[in-house]
């Protein structure tokens, strides 16, 4: 197979002419390519008055690969090898199945991993089916009425499954190829296979997860929904089984290997496992908003004149801002043409996040705008003191906005003037709970305050049009990543023998895709523990 990159095509040509393009690249008649798969596909907008797309593609010709590459002498071009993802040897000896607990991104994956390993997992999800979990969010966004096991947070799915669905990741795995691929097969568009910015919607996400459940269930593996865990039951510095409840009734389940894929909101779940002597660290953290700007702004901004051809879609932007102190202030998990969330998951707490459809057709574009929070912020020294510092963020933020679950909010120009908002401009809030304008400065921490001030000045300069005054900050968003850590070795197990510690509530993965290869990695581990 050859790998040919930098192949370009206007925005009003056709994919079929890849393979004239490749050919002439090769310097071969197109006759000889057998057979061509796009292996990228990114928008090149750096010059407003020529976006382009940009490939990579894969080809297979009837002709000698290595004698072809080698005569036509270009950087673009490489041999390559189709990606093939082995399973690793199942070393265990133990008669008992391994527990996962959680059914995000992580807990599927090691699930998943699991089953097709012939292992039979067992995976408790204290949350509901992703059917019956969208109807109690939707409920909670008509009615205000929260249900604790069953929200934006819990159930089948993770967090991630009322999101952007965003597979877009900092971290370098060969499994990424591989949860890629698995995905696919459950339902996401075949777009996620080679787009540089793949993402799969929220309404999307559902089939994929129940399909993703289903297989597991077909491998033999067993998914327990409604069913939190207790406690783990340790000995001699061993896990021996764990307590779990369900429906109100309380029952023990023996295992000696437990994969801990409890994301970042469940924090009741943190605190025994401290009270047990778990390892726990604090971890960095940010806090900051959901910022709204109108999805055409964006659109404008990034594509210039082009910014309505029907192949480019809704527009996207990442920035930051370092310097401004320790971690400086990002953009995050920006949602195109999508919607902010109210995402509370306990009682007299609000929390934002947001939400696109595969679409990506609404009218606005929001992002999490955020500033790190480092451990010597917190109140305390206490290893629990970033989820206590969260918590209080959001309590008073929901007194703030009324007590009723409606969000703080503020225009972008009176924030940066520090005046309480009256009114709205042109830009509308999605957030479906309503929001009570007010100024942010009262719910936020003044370092985090003062420096989005800077930094959306500083991005105006980057995005043209970010601080546009009628523009609608909603806040807070304080879950986008754990602020814990839980500890543990090379074999991916904590201080208690058998516990593995995974994904984004244990503080090693930011985002689907980074909890799925942990939840990929920590199932290697059991696979590969000879007890």
């Amino acid at each position: 197979m050859i790998r040919i990159n930098e192949i370009r095509l206007s925005l009003d040509e056709d994919e079929e002419f890849l393979k004239s393009k490749a050919a002439k690249i090769l310097k071969i008649n197109p006759k000889y390519i057998e057979k061509l798969s796009i292996y990228k596909k990114s928008v090149d907008a750096r010059k407003k008055d020529d976006v382009h797309f940009t490939y990579s593609v894969d080809v297979t010709i009837t002709l000698d690969e290595n004698q072809i590459v080698s005569k036509c002498k270009s950087n673009k071009v490489q041999l390559a090898k189709p990606y093939v993802y082995n399973l690793p040897e199942n070393r265990r000896v133990s008669q008992f199945r391994p527990v996962v607990v959680g059914f995000g991104p992580a807990g599927m994956f090691a699930g998943l991993i699991l089953a097709q390993s012939g292992l039979k997992p067992i995976i408790l999800e204290r949350g509901k089916a992703v059917d019956e979990r969208t109807k109690d969010v939707k409920r909670f966004w008509k009615t205000r009425e929260l249900d604790e096991e069953s929200n934006v947070q819990f159930g089948e799915g993770g967090a991630g499954t009322f999101s952007d669905g965003k597979l877009t990741t900092g971290i370098k795995s060969p499994y990424i190829r591989k949860i890629l691929d698995e995905l696919y097969k459950a339902g996401a568009p075949e777009e996620i296979l080679y787009s540089s910015k793949p993402h799969i919607g929220t309404d999307r996400l559902a089939v994929v997860v129940k399909n993703i459940r289903k297989e597991i269930e077909r491998l033999g593996g067993e998914v327990w929904l409604e069913c939190r865990l207790e406690k783990l039951i340790c000995a001699n510095g061993f896990v021996h089984g764990i307590t779990y409840a369900k429906h109100g009734r309380q029952f023990d389940l023996e295992t000696d290997s437990v994969i801990m894929a409890i994301g970042h909101s469940a924090r009741d779940t943190v605190e025994m496992l401290y009270k047990l002597g778990v390892e726990i660290i604090q971890k960095p953290f940010s806090v900051g908003t959901r910022i709204e700007h109108p999805q055409r702004l964006i659109n404008e901004a990034q594509y210039g004149k082009f910014a309505n051809h029907p192949k480019l879609g809704a527009a996207d932007y990442k920035l930051a801002c370092h310097g401004l102190h320790e971690r400086g202030a990002y953009t995050f998990c920006m949602c195109p043409g999508g919607t902010v969330v109210a995402a509370a998951s306990e009682k007299e707490g609000v929390i934002v996040n947001g939400m696109s459809s595969l679409a990506r057709d609404g009218e606005n574009a929001n992002s999490a705008l955020l500033v790190g929070i480092e451990p010597k912020d917190f109140p305390s020294e206490h290893p629990l003191a970033g989820i206590y510092y969260q918590r209080e963020i959001e309590h008073n933020a929901y007194v703030l906005a009324g007590s009723n679950y409606n969000a703080p909010a503020q225009l972008v120009g009176d924030f940066l003037k520090g005046i309480e908002s009256k009114k709205l401009g042109d830009v509308k809030p999605t957030c479906p709970t309503g929001v009570t304008l007010t100024n942010l400065d009262e719910v936020l921490p003044s370092k985090v305050s003062a420096t989005m001030k800077s930094a959306i000045v500083e991005m105006d300069k980057k995005l043209n049009g970010f601080n546009l005054y009628d523009a609608v900050l909603t806040a807070p968003e304080t879950r986008s990543s754990s602020s814990v850590r839980i500890l543990r070795d090379d074999l991916y197990q904590c201080n208690i023998r058998g516990v593995y510690p995974c994904g984004e509530g244990a503080g090693y993965a930011g985002g689907i895709i980074s909890a799925a290869v942990d939840g990929v990695r920590c199932a290697h581990a059991v696979l590969e523990d000879e007890h």
